[in-house]
């Protein structure tokens, strides 16, 4: 009988012991960091000023971005270094350059995907596509599945005349404007006038487009000028898109996060 007994307490307390302990979580698996080559804006030029919108609700998603997690440009260096030269010469002129948008990781396009084919989510349509549907987006060349800024040397960015004027916090919810209202009526940005605002989804927004005249041409044609002769090239679509050649990075897309640990030394 003691015998039985021992062997029950032992395989109770085994029992025990084995309930007890829970098996450990799985580790979660490392963020991806930028490749050498990589650097933070800030780290080559803290006079570019920046306006990081996809950290933000106000964009034509009406939230943040997938991937955006802290307001902080990241390109590679040659296009980091490009943008110093083109920001020297126009201190001197009395300007600065100032970035929307920098390195975007794939997540962030494959959330721009998911919204776009949710026809029911329109909340921003007043502002950023006041005159397109949205079931265009695709075939009208807004949205694509993959994005040359995922590659690291394309940068979305516009001219401020100094002295810069803070860009107050946009407020969910606020009345929204056409992107293409006149200056005065459109969302309050310390941009010199363009003639639309950023990320504006309408053929005026093309650098070029015949309608855009006085101040307005002239202020894209000195951002277009001045990026050119540093090595970007635009896309002709937007004048705020410009990618800086030859790219270090040509064929990549890359998906680590917008974290300042995503390059952390450089």
């Amino acid at each position: 009988m003691r015998t039985v007994l021992r062997a029950l307490a032992t395989a109770a307390a085994t029992l025990l012991v084995a309930t007890a302990v829970s098996p450990a979580p799985a580790q979660a698996r490392p963020e991806p960091k930028a490749p050498e080559g990589f650097v933070a804006l800030r780290s080559v030029d803290p006079t570019i000023i920046q306006e990081m919108r996809y950290t933000t609700a106000h964009t034509f998603l009406g939230e943040r971005v997938d991937g955006y997690r802290q307001p902080v440009c990241i390109l590679t260096r040659p296009a980091a270094r490009a943008l110093h030269l083109a920001q020297k010469r126009l201190l001197r002129q009395g300007y600065s350059l100032k970035v929307y948008d920098c390195y975007r990781p794939q997540r962030a396009v494959d959330h721009f995907v998911r919204w776009a084919k949710d026809l029911d989510d329109q909340a921003m349509k007043g502002e950023f596509y006041p005159l397109v549907d949205k079931s265009r987006l695709f075939d009208d060349g807004y949205i694509a599945e993959k994005s040359g800024h995922s590659r690291g040397s394309t940068v979305d960015l516009t001219l401020v005349r100094l002295p810069a004027l803070p860009t107050r916090p946009y407020r969910p919810g606020e009345r929204l404007t056409p992107c293409f209202a006149p200056k005065s009526e459109r969302f309050p940005d310390s941009s010199v006038d363009m003639g639309t605002g950023y990320d504006c989804f309408d053929t005026l927004s093309h650098t070029d487009d015949p309608r855009i005249q006085g101040a307005q041409h002239a202020n894209r044609q000195f951002l277009k000028r001045t990026l050119t002769d540093v090595g970007f090239v635009n896309l002709p679509e937007e004048w705020w898109h410009f990618t800086h050649k030859p790219e270090l990075f040509p064929d990549t897309y890359f998906d680590f996060p917008v974290d300042r640990r995503s390059v952390a030394g450089r």
